[in-house]
Formats: C-alpha cells, structure tokens, sequence
C-alpha cells in the first residue's frame, strides 16, 4: 500500500488518510484527526522544521536503540478501527559484524501495536512499507477503478473454479522455490497485503 494523499470528509470535516493498493484499483480510507493529518503531510513533505514532531523523535528513538522499522502492517477493522503493528528489526552492531551473529540474533523482529496514523506517519519518514491483510482491503477499500476492480473479480472467481488443490499446491511449491521462503513458514507475513 503507498500513501495516495490526504483529504477532507465531505460531511464531518475530518481529514482523511488514502491508502492505495500497488494495482492502483483500490483506495481504503482511514478517518484521522487533525494532528495525525499534519504529522503524516510533515513526513510527506519532508521539509525542514526548526524543531522534531513527535514521530521525528521516535525515528530517532529507533535509530538510537538500533532498530530498523520492516514494514507497518494494517491487519485488522475492530468495531469500526482499523488495527496496526510495526514490524522492526534489531541491526546488527556496528562493532560485531553479521557473520559472528548466530541467526536468531540477525533477525530478529519485534511487532509492536500501534493506531495505523502513526504507524503510517513512521512509515513515510522511514520509507518503510505499509502492508494491509487483503481481508481489511475487502472489507474498507472504495474501487479507483470501477470496471478494472470487477474484471478483477471475475478473473479471480474463474481461478477458483478452474484450479484444483493439487494445482494451488504444486503453485505455492513453485513459487516457494523462486522466493527461497519455505511455504509452512513460521512468519505468518506472507498473508499479508502490501
């Protein structure tokens, strides 16, 4: 997901976070408040200012602590709020190189909650990726494109009726080869959205 812009809620007045999926179909509004609006166009402008917000401080706060932020994941909608973590990752120290890491320690990732305007407004000043589960996408996203989302639709409703299980399996097993992911993978973020 990519951050299509900022808008304003006809009706109430409150901004309005665009969310759009990689095909470019598919926006998913999120209503924010005005503080979230500013600090998520500050991260977008990325113009000087004479003092950090609060999301440059926590930036900072991660490069201090040396952890990297992965991606932002938008997993869940509970009682009409959309539900995020963050996903970092513990850098290798400056001092002990990668390869005198045992792999546990190289890759370690801690997931942290999150409400998703800030977690987007982390993610614009990192560059990091914003990732939504596909069912949150279903659920809340408004179609960019009309005819092209339902020609979507129907083209995937044919996959369905046409593969057969042994078909999706020797798919996966593919793809698992080509991505060098093991297909029972313990990480659970191939479900996820980007």
């Amino acid at each position: 997901m990519s951050v299509a812009g900022l808008a304003l809620d006809a009706s109430s007045r409150s901004p309005i976070v665009l969310l759009r999926d990689p095909s470019g179909r598919r926006q998913v509004p999120i209503w924010i408040d005005q503080a979230q609006a500013h600090n998520i166009m500050a991260g977008i402008q990325d113009s000087p200012i004479p003092r950090p917000l609060s999301h440059d401080l926590m930036v900072a706060l991660l490069k201090a602590g040396n952890l990297q932020l992965e991606r932002v994941i938008i997993h869940a909608i509970e009682d009409n709020t959309f539900q995020a973590v963050l996903k970092l990752r513990l850098k290798a120290s400056e001092e002990e190189p990668e390869e005198e890491k045992t792999p546990e320690e190289s890759t370690l990732l801690l997931e942290i909650d999150a409400r998703p305007s800030d977690a987007i407004a982390l993610a614009v000043r990192t560059k990091s990726s914003i990732w939504m589960l596909e069912e949150v996408v279903a659920e809340a996203s408004i179609p960019v494109d009309a005819e092209a989302d339902a020609e979507d639709q129907n083209e995937f409703r044919r996959f369905l009726d046409e593969v057969s299980p042994a078909a999706l399996v020797r798919h996966l097993q593919t793809r698992e080869s080509e991505t060098d992911e093991p297909f029972n993978s313990p990480d659970p973020d191939p479900d996820h959205q980007e």
